[in-house]
């Protein structure tokens, strides 16, 4: 039987070859990034996840911070690859920023001290639900998205260029566009070692 949400789950790749041309107009990728972060789960329903979304020029400064940060860090003589690396992600029609309100999760430990040294943990969760929504949503609406991690070296030149509030910490940043390209097929590891299950009914032989 066929199963949507897992339909979407198998559709949903990494796509790094992308274009500035969207299926579909901004204002509408905007409402369906909005969304996907308002309707993912947090625990204690805290809602820590914050997006700031970039399209055009303002994704296109945004890399360009990250490529100068790593310029600053990476030598010279092997920059080349991390540049153009750079330039692909740029070359998307934008880019969404996923942040945690360390208000909300300093709250949180406040309120429920007995859970204090968990909740950090439970907004990484948080992060990475909301993270895996947009992607979803995102390829369910034909375009294409990678997950890049350059934080925390970027944190204070992106804080500064974009006003980013104080309290928020950067997670993850996703490039997104028009796909240029297909990707390659994906490889699963075997499920004996990975997965365990009990209770099932014993087969007759």
């Amino acid at each position: 039987m066929s199963n949507p949400a897992l339909n979407t789950l198998k559709n949903r790749r990494t796509v790094y070859a992308l274009t500035k041309t969207l299926p579909q107009p901004q204002a509408q990728v905007e409402a369906l990034i909005k969304e996907a972060v308002r309707l993912s789960p947090s625990s204690f329903n805290s809602q820590s996840s914050r997006a700031v979304i970039l399209f055009g020029e303002t994704s296109d400064k945004f890399w360009s911070i990250v490529t100068d940060c790593l310029r600053a860090i990476v030598p010279a003589d092997a920059f080349g690859p991390t540049e153009e690396k750079m330039k692909a992600f740029a070359a998307g029609a934008g880019t969404v920023l996923f942040y945690e309100d360390q208000a909300t999760v300093k709250g949180l430990q406040e309120q429920f001290p007995l859970y204090a040294a968990a909740f950090p943990g439970f907004s990484e969760h948080s992060s990475g639900m909301a993270q895996v929504a947009v992607w979803n949503a995102l390829s369910d609406a034909d375009i294409g998205a990678s997950l890049q991690h350059y934080n925390p070296v970027i944190d204070a030149a992106v804080a500064e260029a974009f006003d980013i509030p104080a309290t928020w910490l950067l997670r993850a940043q996703m490039p997104f566009g028009g796909k240029a390209g297909a990707p390659g097929e994906k490889a699963f590891i075997p499920d004996e070692g990975r997965f365990l299950t009990y209770g099932l009914p014993v087969a007759a032989e």
